[in-house]
């Protein structure tokens, strides 16, 4: 009930000083996310992987991204878990507290945009919570909610690949949360034009 009070005199990781300082101005970028993760519950499961575009001014900027890989061996090992996707990827692998505080750098006051994007935003602040951080304060757009939103849908949720089969976005062979953003990235651009977010 009283959890503010707690987080009043906290003193907190420089990196997290340093994020929180960056809403003073207003965000001149969107900052795609998606996340692969081990399960559905925030407080039991860990994200594994982490893929980000920027876009400024209704263009994707390839060179502005986040990509990684989180080393998860104590979760995987406690949960008997094979760890062979991260052996093979080709992703840079950082350990998850590395991981965090790069992509919080990255991230800085832009809006957030995903599919589904609460549950990403869970996950994060989940492991946020594990570094003594606070929550992030990134506003966020949802490119389900969008699509309902123009088409004045209320009783139905789509999956990104609804989506992109809608927009005639084509489906890749490699499954990564990179891949993930791009597609979201792309879907994002054309229902942001039809709503006329700025």
């Amino acid at each position: 009930m009283l959890d503010w009070l707690k987080n009043i005199n906290k003193e907190y990781p420089d990196f997290w000083k340093n994020y929180l300082s960056k809403f003073e101005t207003k965000p001149n970028r969107f900052v795609v996310i998606s996340t692969e993760t081990s399960g559905l519950n925030p407080v039991k499961d860990v994200i594994l992987s982490m893929g980000s575009f920027a876009i400024v001014d209704d263009s994707i900027i390839i060179q502005d991204n986040f990509e990684a890989v989180l080393l998860q061996y104590k979760y995987l090992h406690d949960n008997g878990l094979s760890n062979e996707f991260i052996i093979d990827s080709k992703m840079t692998k950082l350990q998850e507290n590395d991981a965090l505080q790069t992509f919080i750098d990255y991230l800085g006051n832009a809006v957030l945009v995903g599919h589904h994007v609460n549950f990403d935003i869970e996950m994060i602040n989940a492991a946020l919570e594990r570094l003594d951080c606070g929550r992030l304060k990134n506003e966020a757009l949802d490119i389900d909610v969008m699509y309902r939103k123009l088409n004045d849908i209320n009783d139905k949720q789509f999956s990104l690949d609804d989506l992109c089969e809608i927009y005639k976005i084509p489906k890749s062979d490699r499954n990564s949360s990179a891949e993930d953003a791009y597609r979201i990235a792309l879907l994002f651009l054309k229902l942001k034009s039809r709503l006329g977010i700025k």
